[in-house]
């Protein structure tokens, strides 16, 4: 066996509309007219099924896609407009019944409370396979389409997302599991003993608390966060369940795992299970050369290079296996690949590279059994105790 953890690799799949290619929106078969249709998502997610992922990301902004700091409606030839992605998940979840659903959520515009409430709300529909991926924003277009306030420091940004996501865990906790009584005879729908001010007071938020929508099947929801620098670092070390990074080479990985490693420890975290996958931009074909002709022409539809902050690797699914299992080896719990392009690239991994890492030992063959149809189940981790519940918290 290739890779040396029993339970071998996690893999995800971020998406982001026809591909992470500029110009995959051109590309054949890429389906552009249906963007913004559901239908176009449900069989999206669908594939990445087939392929016995762990999740997907979607993508979102609140500003039109930007192109290197150049103002996004400059160019016409990229892919504008976009769909909410919690939305989007809600449709398809209940539709898509195994693979779990992680949104995107711009914490530095967006208010913990309602977004607390729309991902307990995916939680319920999904029936425990949702999560949410918090995404900062130091853009000066976003926060002039907010018009709340100016663009924050980096530091800043960091630490106002750090307190969203304690927020939004109080907020998941303020009601105890067994608070719905929902007992006609007697009257009584709710117990109120069992509901919880939250009473958060710091920076960036005054919330009281508590919820308005019911403790979520997995108590917690997986939070993810993508991070590339050291405020990135320390957010998924202290907050996150689950860490995207961007290592362009297997010895970058020691480095930013002892980052995150060093802030879990410091966050009072120190073995609480915390996979952190490495995010790759990939092309793929049968043919090394194939993938690599194929991302040159994907380029001359975009009228330049690709650029990415992930390793871009243009190669075969056997290639692609090579370099997954040396990261996993290197520490890493797995990745989250970005198809270049939708209609090519996602197919290519879920009927490519994931049969070539089963063929290795390294992948499941199926959903396994006892993973209780939850994300944190399928991730392994525990479903958390109620911090009020387990402390006696005010009620």
């Amino acid at each position: 066996m290739d890779d040396p953890s029993p339970d071998g690799l996690r893999l995800a799949i971020a998406l982001d509309g026809t591909g992470w290619h500029p110009g995959s929106w051109r590309a054949p078969g890429a389906r552009p007219r249906d963007l913004l249709t559901a239908g176009y998502w449900v069989d999206v997610v669908r594939e990445a099924e087939r392929g016995l992922v762990d999740l997907v990301t979607i993508e979102d902004s609140l500003g039109l896609q930007a192109d290197g700091g150049q103002d996004p409606g400059e160019r016409t030839d990229r892919v504008r407009g976009r769909l909410d992605a919690v939305l989007v998940a809600a449709r398809v979840a209940p539709i898509v019944p195994h693979v779990s659903i992680v949104p995107t959520a711009v914490t530095t515009h967006t208010e913990p409370f309602h977004l607390s409430k729309a991902i307990a709300t995916l939680d319920f529909v999904s029936g425990g396979r949702a999560g949410v991926r918090v995404q900062v924003s130091g853009r000066a277009d976003e926060a002039a389409l907010v018009g709340r306030r100016p663009v924050l420091q980096i530091a800043d940004l960091f630490a106002e997302a750090a307190d969203w996501v304690e927020v939004v865990r109080r907020l998941w906790d303020s009601w105890e599991d067994d608070a719905e009584i929902r007992d006609a005879a007697t009257g009584q729908f709710v117990d109120r003993d069992r509901l919880h001010y939250i009473d958060f007071s710091g920076p960036h938020f005054a919330v009281r608390g508590p919820s308005i929508t019911p403790r979520p099947p997995q108590g917690q929801p997986v939070v993810a966060a993508l991070a590339h620098r050291d405020v990135a670092f320390e957010l998924v070390g202290s907050s996150a369940d689950l860490g995207f990074v961007t290592p362009h080479a297997t010895g970058d990985i020691a480095a930013i795992l002892g980052e995150i490693r060093a802030a879990q420890d410091a966050a009072g975290r120190a073995g609480e299970p915390l996979p952190v996958l490495g995010d790759v931009l990939v092309v793929l074909d049968d043919d090394a050369g194939a993938a690599a002709d194929r991302l040159g022409r994907l380029d001359e539809l975009a009228g330049e290079p690709l650029t990415s902050d992930a390793l871009v690797f243009a190669g075969t699914p056997a290639g692609l296996a090579d370099v997954l299992l040396e990261w996993r080896r290197a520490g890493l719990a797995g990745a989250r690949l970005r198809p270049a392009t939708i209609a090519d690239d996602l197919p290519a991994i879920s009927r490519g590279l994931v049969p070539e890492l089963q063929r290795r030992g390294a992948f499941r063959t199926t959903y396994p059994d006892g993973w209780a149809g939850t994300l944190r189940g399928l991730l392994g981790m525990d479903r958390p105790a109620n911090r009020y519940a387990t402390t006696g918290g005010a009620r």
